[in-house]
Parts: C-alpha cells; sequence; structure tokens
C-alpha cells in the first residue's frame, strides 16, 4: 500500500557546475528560482549533505516495522502550503518515519498529529489529521517550511548542514514575502536558524537578537518599502518530549495560532 508522493554551501557560490551533489548546490539554485513550485522541484534533487543523504535512503530502505508496506519518500521534503501565505510555520527537519516517509512536511508523526490539531482548530487546516500526502488536507493561508530539509539522525542537524541548507529557506521566505506577516517558529533550533535568514531577506533583526521562548513576539521593521513589518512567534515545537509531559499543550499551541491568525489576517 504505497501512500507516499513518490519513492547547503556557501552563500556566494556562482556557475553552472554546482550539481546535486555538490556543498554549493542550494547556494546556486535557489535564488533562481521564481516560483515555490520551481523551487520545490530543486529541493528534491538536493545532495548536498553527505551524512543526511546517507541516513535518509538507510531508513527509506530498512524502514520501520509499522510502515513495512510504504514505499518512503526518501529524498529531501518541500515546503507545504499555498504560494500566497501570509503566515508561515517553521519547524526543525522532517522525521525519519515521518516526512522522510510521506514526502509531506510535517505528516505522519505525532507532532504533526498535534500541529495539524492546532491548525484545524484554528480554522487554518481542512482536517485535523495528516497521514500521507493524498489525504485531501489543505492549508488556509499557511505554509509549512524547515531550515533543514532531510531527516538528520537524532534530529539532529549539524551547524554546517543547517547553513548549507539555509538558502533554501531563504528562497521560499523571499517567495513568500510580497504577502507574508506573520512567521510561527517552533522550537529555539528553527528560532536561531530563522533570523540570520530573515535579515538578509529584507527584516531589521535587532541587535542583540531577540531570544527564543514559548509566546515571545517580535516584530521586525522592513528594510525596504517593497514589504510591510513582520510578526515574529516563539512556540515550543509539538515534539513528543514536550506534548507527553505537558510543557506544550493543545491549548497552548491553538493560542499561539489563534494569535498568528489575527495578526496574517486570517
Amino acid at each position: 500500500m504505497d501512500k507516499a508522493r513518490g519513492a547547503a554551501g556557501p552563500s556566494g557560490a556562482k556557475g553552472p557546475s554546482a550539481g546535486p551533489d555538490d556543498p554549493a548546490f542550494p547556494a546556486h539554485r535557489a535564488p533562481r528560482c521564481r516560483t515555490l513550485d520551481a523551487l520545490d522541484a530543486q529541493v528534491i534533487r538536493c545532495r548536498a549533505c553527505p551524512r543526511l543523504v546517507a541516513w535518509r535512503e538507510e531508513v527509506a530502505a530498512t524502514k520501520r516495522a509499522a510502515f513495512r508496506d510504504w514505499e518512503y519518500w526518501g529524498r529531501p521534503v518541500p515546503g507545504f502550503g499555498p504560494a500566497d501565505a501570509s503566515l508561515a510555520v517553521v519547524g526543525l527537519a522532517p522525521a525519519a518515519h515521518g516526512g522522510n516517509r510521506t514526502g509531506r512536511m510535517f505528516t505522519g508523526d505525532a507532532s504533526g498529529d498535534f500541529l495539524f490539531a492546532a491548525l484545524h482548530a484554528v480554522g487554518l487546516a481542512s482536517q485535523a489529521e495528516a497521514t500521507h500526502a493524498g489525504d485531501g488536507l489543505e492549508l488556509r493561508g499557511v505554509r509549512l517550511a524547515a531550515p533543514v530539509h532531510c531527516a538528520p539522525p537524532d534530529n539532529k542537524p549539524t551547524p554546517q548542514e543547517r547553513d548549507t541548507c539555509r538558502p533554501w529557506l531563504a528562497a521560499e521566505l523571499e517567495l513568500l514575502s510580497p504577502g507574508l506577516r506573520t512567521v510561527v517558529v517552533l522550537g529555539a533550533f528553527g528560532w536561531q536558524a530563522l533570523l540570520p535568514v530573515l535579515g538578509a531577506a529584507g527584516w531589521q533583526v535587532p541587535r542583540p537578537r531577540p531570544k527564543f521562548g514559548h509566546g515571545v513576539q517580535v516584530t521586525l521593521a522592513a528594510s525596504d518599502e517593497g514589504r510591510g513589518p513582520l510578526h515574529l512567534l516563539g512556540c515550543y515545537h509539538p515534539s513528543r518530549r514536550n506534548t507527553s509531559t505537558g510543557r506544550l499543550t493543545l491549548d497552548m499551541l491553538v493560542e499561539v495560532f489563534r494569535e498568528a491568525a489575527r495578526l496574517s489576517g486570517l
């Protein structure tokens, strides 16, 4: 039963020779994408981080017993959501047996179950469950993104892998920027990875940089007249550890998204 969709480098990298295996591939390809569809098509080709490539493909081959009948996606997982989204949600990376299996961000694991239940409660998702890429789920004004597009061992990308993958996130936010009004950041890793991207994308990041915390709100002024201010909201990541211990409850997550929806005009 195959329910799946299918089976970072120096910022100044230039030249047409950067292939998918080249660490410069994201920095070379991402800025040249003019639509989110074009960006997603390049993201899924990327093989720039050898450790992540080896891990995602090993997991896809060995599988988990509960999913032995699945054909795992086993590639980088692109963002998910409409191109005119006014709200972006930035997480960490796909889960080995979640997004790496289904090919869709935040789908198929406990974190995704928690996230989509909250989005649905606020009216930002068409359904409360997200099991596979063909399940009919639609997001309303929301785009899911991540600083790292491949499932990392132990859910811990290295700083180098984060930086190599950064051009994809920068390009995604740039393409969303005409209508983007709010970003909800799930966890400290996403917060730390996102701030430099926002600074480079045309928003003024305060110095010292604001610290992550659940419920933290920061408004970033635009650096030019081509875009408006951006509201940044911190939220604990809906990891199993956080939700099972009560550090993050569904009511807390719903409250964050209700405020984000208000700020985004959704």
